[in-house]
């Protein structure tokens, strides 16, 4: 069957992106691979008890800054032996807090120093390069304000640099709070993936692996001899651990040392972290893969594995073009099963390649306790289908070289689940990716229509998980939301302003939700007046080309003459030079195949060739040929009608109903961002900065 060229592009834009998401996969599977059969042995060496710098950067950390230095003062490990260094570039009260705490120590014998650069220039990257100005010990242990190292872990870390060619020893991230909610377990479950597979693949390999910027500790001449902390990214942990390892230092997993720390319970907070991730490791590929490709002492394998790393994250804009293009090529009834014939085995596969090969692997990963975080796997694909759209963005913001901005993930020093976030400082209002998510979520549910009229449920589950993470995440963003001022213990009763915007953002939540309904109504009637006619014209032609019974064939043309009057009243009409009259869904290009009064012509003539043998007996040489000729007509028309339908969604109509739809959440956002703008306002008159969004 001929394709149109829109759906043929379509189509090899889905084929193209599900080849190299596959890709990614089947990768992903080879380390697991990879992380199954290379032990977990590592030499060890007794260095008795070198000195240390243990450096913390830290930035408007008021709820978890001191748990952080409680601890590391705690480590078991001689005071004299241990430089502690609290890299504080926050601008609230974290800096008095910290004052306290750092004088508290002193007074106590340990070597601790409150370091303020008086400016965040070059961010976390910027902070600790200034911390290595004075740093002289051989080792350098880091960590980010939310961790809680063990009293044991220098004493466990350290006998690892057993050669003088390892640069970082990397130990393996804990949740403190994993328990605290669905969002919190996702989060520490596809951490372990990272740690417990990937990390644990690359160590003692030629594999490069990186540094997670925190629970590690490096050997100072490497940091040095690699160029040092550079700023040009947000990931400086990864871009450092590359150039590193280019020159030859190796890094080293240690799976056994687990540093507890608190994953984020906000989901604006979660979302930020994954776009710097995102973000960060894009500007990494750009800066370093040239690098890596020209180094002639890097393993081929090593190469390709760092390309990989580096650029996985463009998996998220694929997913998104394979999520639009499924619809669109399901109403042009695009054969999209693995086999034509047994479409129970497209599902099968995707279960197969995704749930299924995840299942062995957390087997692996987690023995006994499996069947407890296999659990958590659909909330897992339903959060990373999700947030697609913010790690898309991201992907975007990297390639389109927009300027750099750390945006921290706020803690709140959350363990148990009676401890509460929202009525603390540092709350991340929604940002317009959430508008985004929306869109694309009020576009599954079409989907799913589509995919169930056009005879293709198998794919209903498909389309269903990323439009229920979608609105998974943009709930989630919307319900976490709080405008609120940084908190301090002098904090007086909301103001009328604030009252006021506190007032207007119920308001605007409302207003997003109706819209939201509206949305879906919209979508629900658009796909009954201009798509579903035209499945149903599909049907009928199905009827028609199946049946020898002239009576029954009129019943047909009948139905799909009822149909195409529905469909053809929308369509404006057009007349070319020649004086023909056109009904075209086609905007520009149209060709006669899209033609509908062209379609309508074909129905008259089989209207004709119908009544004429109707009255001619069975066993008449005519009235086979008059059959064969509706047949032909109706064949054709199922082509004509396959290649309109993908045509109608993208109506001028639809078009402008859609555009009024955006407008109007972007109106809402607008409005609440002015809101926001008015409580910065006041938080700076109070002499109380707020977090940048």
């Amino acid at each position: 069957m001929a394709i149109n060229p829109f759906t043929s592009l379509v189509f090899d834009l889905f084929i193209i992106s599900a080849i190299i998401i596959t890709a990614y996969t089947v990768n992903f599977y080879y380390l697991a691979f990879l992380s199954r059969k290379r032990k977990n042995v590592h030499t060890t060496k007794d260095w008795g008890t070198p000195s240390v710098t243990i450096q913390l950067p830290i930035y408007n950390e008021k709820y978890v800054a001191k748990r952080l230095v409680d601890a590391v003062c705690n480590l078991d490990y001689p005071k004299d032996q241990m430089r502690i260094m609290v890299c504080d570039d926050s601008d609230d009260d974290t800096v008095e807090l910290m004052h306290d705490v750092v004088d508290g120590y002193q007074k106590q014998g340990f070597q601790i120093e409150h370091v303020r650069r008086g400016t965040r220039k070059g961010y976390k990257a910027g902070a600790l390069k200034h911390a290595m100005k004075t740093t002289d010990t051989d080792l350098v242990a880091i960590f980010d304000a939310d961790f809680i190292p063990p009293k044991q872990f220098l004493k466990e870390a350290i006998p690892h640099f057993s050669k003088s060619n390892i640069g970082l020893v990397q130990c393996r991230w804990g949740h403190v709070n994993e328990d605290y909610s669905t969002i919190t377990q996702v989060q520490a479950l596809s951490l372990d993936f990272h740690f417990l597979v990937e990390q644990k693949a690359k160590s003692n390999s030629h594999l490069f692996m990186n540094f997670n910027g925190t629970a590690g500790i490096w050997r100072r001449e490497c940091i040095e001899n690699a160029g040092g902390w550079h700023t040009a990214t947000l990931v400086e942990d990864l871009d450092l651990s590359y150039r590193a390892q280019m020159k030859g230092w190796k890094c080293v997993f240690l799976p056994d040392i687990v540093v507890d720390a608190e994953l984020p319970a906000q989901m604006n907070g979660a979302k930020r972290q994954q776009f710097r991730w995102a973000k960060g490791s894009i500007q990494c590929a750009v800066k370093l893969l040239s690098d890596v490709v020209m180094k002639r002492k890097v393993a081929i394998e090593a190469k390709i594995q760092a390309f990989i790393q580096l650029t996985r994250h463009i998996v998220y804009p694929l997913m998104l073009i394979q999520f639009l293009a499924l619809p669109v090529l399901l109403a042009g009834q695009i054969n999209l099963y693995v086999v034509s014939f047994l479409p129970a085995l497209t599902i099968a596969t995707y279960l197969a390649m995704g749930p299924g090969a995840y299942i062995i692997i957390i087997q692996g990963m987690y023995g006994k306790s499996w069947k407890s975080k296999a659990k958590l796997l659909p909330a897992l694909l339903v959060y990373n289908a999700g947030m697609s759209v913010n790690n898309t963005v991201a992907v975007f913001d990297a390639v389109l070289g927009k300027k750099n901005e750390f945006l921290r993930t706020p803690k709140y020093g959350i363990i148990t689940k009676d401890d509460d976030w929202r009525d603390k400082a540092y709350n991340l209002p929604f940002t317009q990716t959430t508008l985004l998510e929306i869109f694309f979520g009020v576009y599954g549910i079409m989907g799913v229509f589509i995919s169930i009229f056009s005879n293709n449920p198998v794919f209903v589950p498909i389309i269903l998980l990323q439009t229920v993470g979608f609105f998974y995440i943009a709930y989630m963003s919307l319900s976490h939301t709080r405008f609120k001022k940084n908190k301090s213990v002098n904090d007086k009763p909301l103001t009328k302003k604030e009252k006021t915007a506190k007032n207007i953002y119920r308001l605007a939540m409302t207003g997003i939700i109706g819209i939201i309904i509206f949305g879906g109504y919209m979508v629900v009637s658009g796909y009954n007046t201009d798509i579903y006619p035209l499945d149903r014209i599909r049907g009928n032609l199905d009827g028609v080309m199946a049946s020898s019974d002239p009576e029954m064939i009129r019943n047909h043309l009948v139905a799909i003459q009822t149909d195409l009057d529905l469909v053809m009243a929308n369509l404006p009409e057009t007349t070319d030079e020649s004086g023909n009259i056109w009904k075209n869904p086609v905007w520009i290009f149209g060709t006669e195949s899209t033609n509908f009064v062209r379609i309508q012509n074909n129905i008259d003539m089989m209207f004709i060739s119908v009544n004429e043998i109707s009255s001619i007996p069975k066993d008449n040489p005519a009235f086979h040929t008059g059959m064969m000729d509706v047949h032909d007509r109706a064949s054709l028309l199922q082509i004509n009608i396959m290649d309109v339908t993908p045509h109608m969604y993208v109506s001028p109509e639809n078009m402008m109903l859609s555009a009024i739809w955006i407008a109007a959440i972007i109106g809402i956002f607008a409005m609440l961002k002015r809101k926001k703008e008015q409580l910065k306002k006041v938080d700076l008159t109070n002499e109380i900065p707020l977090e940048t969004n």
